[in-house]
């Protein structure tokens, strides 16, 4: 349906989450799984799935985002590094 100004208007029942066939909508946890983690298994339900899915829900054009992408990056790489450099100090 097209309004004043060439707008397009959406009609009150193209919802996008109405539909007949049992699928979940699209805002529910889970949709932003790649597809090789859901072939091995993993959801929304358990740790690991959960964190893939926060993550993969992201947008990189929102600030708020971006940062939570660098405090996540920090969290989960810092242990690493560390891992390497004891390892590093107990080699030499």
């Amino acid at each position: 349906m097209t309004g004043p100004e060439g707008a397009t208007h959406e009609r009150p029942d193209d919802d996008p989450d109405d539909h007949d066939d049992d699928t979940e909508p699209s805002w529910f946890p889970g949709h932003n799984l790649p597809g090789h983690a859901r072939g091995m298994g993993l959801t929304h339900h358990v740790p690991e799935g959960a964190l893939l899915d926060f993550a993969g829900s992201l947008n990189g054009a929102k600030p708020l985002h971006r940062a939570t992408a660098w405090v996540l990056l920090v969290v989960f790489g810092l242990p690493v590094v560390f891992t390497v450099l004891r390892t590093w100090d107990a080699l030499s």
